[in-house]
């Protein structure tokens, strides 16, 4: 056991002290909020075309709208432990829900696209801190042993969410106006704050850090040096295939930035009394290797979450409603399976869970390769049904032995961490995906023409038959019409395969990740600190 397990143990052991309502009135209070926040992460997506004739922008310049609540959701992400012991996390969290709800109302009434991005600025702001705030509450409020039921309610908001986020948004803005994407946050966000004001206090070891905090000097040069880094980093990501990488000065100067803002914060941050971020927490190996595991858990949900629907719709030819349906049973499964991680996890070693479910995610990923442009709904709806089972079996768990060995006071500042590894990998697999799509089907789209012999029999009859058959209806245009449908036979079977050949990567990725379950320490049956 590393000394800062060791450290950790006094701390986890000590008592727990229950709330003064039922633990899951609190559960469901923070996780409304919770689930309005990463909802808004993906809702918008399908609506940027609608936003931006309503705006008179082009369609380019409204995915900022998608970017600037990204880069600010990012950057208050980790701050948001070290927040919480500043001001208290009650009044932090009810901060921050209330900056969510303010900011929605008022995107639903911009007036042109700058002052949307603008609120997308705030609203991401407010949504930064919603999620730490709900992992660390959940952590002083439940009981070790029904620590993972706990995690499992929050798991559903985090998972369920991103997948049905484009079907909703799909909807509304074709039945009634885009605004109303950020207008239904608003009766939510105030149920949210009354019962919270209501509902939640914070804990007595909160309370002391709190006391504490009252003496912290604020650290601005950690500060500004996050800020800058985790900003310059999703401008990066968001727009990198978009400008064509490290050709756009744009993008080669933010890396630079980013790299050089994130380094010097990793050793600044090291050595101040008072970091914003606690990278310490590292020292702890299961702490570690949670936060590797989130990373890798966003970016191939995110991932997947981007490509079945685009692949549903560009090459099956599926509305955006029906490629929505498609997701649907897989995020069915996941709110069927999550509370049954959480009664497992009270019985096994969450490592065996782990590895449960890295087997069944790359299995879906795997099969996914056998897709085809003549596969049906069920097809693809299955293949989401698998993936979800796996993705239930890996979130709880994960966040489980990420805190195992955590002290109570060191909640705060380790939610706002694994969160970020999880935002960060879903960014990054968004960006790495969409680059992989066009830069394989440029290949495969080579290599398919250079194996096109025009003294091939084959293609000669082809081209004679095709040929035949439209000059019945077109006349003389036939030829150029049926070389027309060649390259467009080829561009699609060239899509196909950059389609399968992310599946498999992703399928690999997910492989790869089984030995860090052996590295995982062996959770301590019957102490305080095997769950949580």
């Amino acid at each position: 056991m590393s000394e800062a397990a060791a450290a950790a143990l006094p701390a986890r052991a000590a008592p727990y002290v229950a709330p003064a309502v039922n633990p899951w009135i609190i559960a469901l209070t923070v996780t409304l909020a919770t689930f309005m926040e990463v909802l808004d992460t993906s809702i918008a997506n399908v609506s940027l075309p609608h936003i931006a004739g309503g705006l008179a922008a082009s369609v380019d310049e409204s995915t900022w709208i998608l970017t600037s609540y990204l880069v600010s959701n990012a950057i208050v992400l980790p701050m948001s432990g070290w927040m919480s012991s500043l001001i208290g996390r009650k009044r932090f969290y009810m901060s921050c829900v209330a900056l969510f709800t303010v900011s929605s109302f008022l995107c639903g009434l911009a007036p042109n696209l700058g002052m949307l991005i603008f609120f997308r600025v705030l609203q991401g702001m407010g949504g930064g801190g919603l999620q730490p705030s709900e992992q660390s509450i959940l952590a002083d409020t439940f009981p070790p042993k029904k620590l993972g039921m706990a995690f499992a309610v929050y798991g559903m908001a985090v998972v369920v969410a991103p997948a049905i986020g484009p079907t909703l948004g799909g909807f509304i803005t074709d039945n009634y106006s885009w605004r109303w994407i950020f207008y239904i946050n608003v009766p939510i966000g105030v149920i949210s704050l009354l019962l919270t004001s209501r509902l939640i206090q914070d804990p007595p070891h909160l309370s002391g850090e709190r006391e504490k905090g009252k003496k912290f000097s604020i650290d601005y040069i950690g500060l500004g040096l996050l800020a800058l880094g985790l900003g310059a980093l999703q401008v990066v990501l968001d727009k990198g295939q978009r400008l064509d990488w490290f050709e756009s000065h744009l993008i080669l100067d933010l890396t630079i930035i980013s790299v050089v803002a994130l380094v010097a914060v990793i050793f600044w941050e090291w050595h101040h009394q008072t970091p914003v971020i606690d990278l310490k927490l590292f020292r702890d190996r299961s702490f570690a290797i949670g936060n590797t595991m989130m990373f890798m858990l966003g970016f191939i949900l995110l991932a997947t979450t981007l490509l079945l629907p685009l692949f549903s719709q560009t090459m099956l030819g599926y509305t955006a409603r029906e490629a929505g349906l498609a997701l649907m049973p897989g995020g069915f499964v996941i709110l069927l399976c999550m509370p049954l991680v959480g009664f497992l996890l009270s019985k096994y070693d969450p490592r065996w869970l782990m590895a449960f479910g890295l087997l069944m995610l790359s299995f879906a990923l795997f099969h996914m390769t056998n897709f085809d442009l003549n596969i049906d709904f069920t097809t693809v709806a299955m293949a989401r049904v698998f993936q979800g089972i796996g993705l239930a079996f890996l979130f709880v768990p994960i966040n489980t032995v990420a805190y195992a060995y955590l002290p109570r006071n060191k909640n705060n500042a380790g939610s706002g961490l694994i969160n970020l590894a999880r935002n960060v990998g879903g960014s990054i697999g968004i960006s790495f995906v969409t680059t992989m799509l066009a830069r394989r089907t440029q290949t495969h789209r080579s290599d398919l023409t250079a194996n096109l012999n025009p003294a091939s029999p084959r293609l000669q009859a082809m081209l004679h038959g095709t040929t035949s058959a439209l000059r019945a209806h077109s006349g003389s245009d036939a030829l150029h019409q049926a070389y027309a449908l060649l390259q467009g036979t080829v561009e699609r079977q060239a899509t196909m395969l950059s389609y399968i050949d992310n599946f498999r990567i992703l399928g690999i990725a997910a492989l790869f990740m089984l030995p860090c379950v052996l590295l995982i320490k062996k959770p301590r049956k019957g102490a305080e600190v095997h769950v949580h």
